[in-house]
């Protein structure tokens, strides 16, 4: 099976959840993890899964005016924050606004911040929405990994995206042969 991760990230933590995902995921089949600026209509096609995550910013995806103040942030000079390398590149809204129709299995997720969801937002609600918009059909609940106040994942969240990514591979493999 083909399975493509699709990830948006400004600090890396949603690239190590992305990355993480794609190793639980690899039982099913050829997993490509890719930033969202690679992620064009040849690399989607004939995908049996397509998992797809983003940064939580102001309560939701992305948009350019939070990923241009998350670059700033990080070019202060008493920053400790580090860009992602394909941190100034296209972000998951602009992708979505560009995708067209894609008929296969589908899950999002995102990273946000620990805490009641009402203060913090979660960019997998939008991303699950976006993702059935364009005909794509969720084989699992929208996912949340958990960063720290000062930008670093929670202890034991890229096992937790390991297991998430094993678990969606089961999922897919019940589907596809049933």
């Amino acid at each position: 099976m083909k399975i493509v991760v699709v990830y948006e990230s400004m600090y890396g933590n949603t690239h190590l959840i992305a990355d993480a995902i794609g190793k639980g995921l690899q039982e099913a089949g050829d997993v490509v993890v890719m930033p969202v600026d690679g992620a064009d209509a040849a690399v989607l096609e004939g995908a049996d899964l397509v998992v797809v995550g983003g940064p939580t910013h102001a309560h939701g995806m992305t948009r350019e005016s939070t990923r241009k103040s998350a670059v700033e942030a990080a070019e202060k000079p008493d920053s400790d924050l580090v860009l992602d390398p394909d941190a100034e590149g296209e972000g998951l809204r602009d992708w979505f606004d560009d995708l067209g129709k894609l008929a296969t299995h589908a899950a999002a997720f995102d990273t946000r911040m620990d805490g009641p969801v009402s203060f913090t937002g979660r960019a997998s609600k939008g991303i699950a929405h976006r993702l059935t918009k364009h005909g794509c059909t969720l084989i699992d609940e929208p996912q949340s990994f958990l960063v720290t106040k000062d930008n670093h994942l929670e202890t034991d969240e890229e096992q937790h995206a390991l297991t998430w990514g094993s678990d969606l591979a089961e999922s897919l493999q019940r589907l596809v042969t049933h």
